[in-house]
């Protein structure tokens, strides 16, 4: 299992736009991928699930990645989000 914590800078948050190409990253990948923001988890392959953290900015993004892929999809998540969260 690989873990990370991100703080989000977008002023934002996580809205719509950010949130599809998150999935779309996530879905890329066999391992499952896990976001957690003040307690609440979500499955970072489902859009609705996403949404619902109400993710803003300064809040801290925990990702946790775990699956036959968790090495290659952990680096590419983590620069998808330094990119554009």
């Amino acid at each position: 299992m690989k873990e990370f914590k991100y703080i989000i800078r977008d002023p934002e948050g996580i809205h719509a736009r950010p949130a599809g190409l998150l999935v779309k990253k996530a879905n890329e990948y066999t391992s499952t991928v896990t976001l957690s923001v003040n307690g609440k988890e979500a499955d970072a392959k489902r859009i609705f699930a996403v949404m619902g953290l109400g993710a803003k900015k300064d809040m801290e993004l925990s990702v946790k990645i775990e699956g036959e892929d968790e090495e290659v999809a952990a680096q590419s998540i983590k620069s998808f989000l330094e990119e554009n969260l």
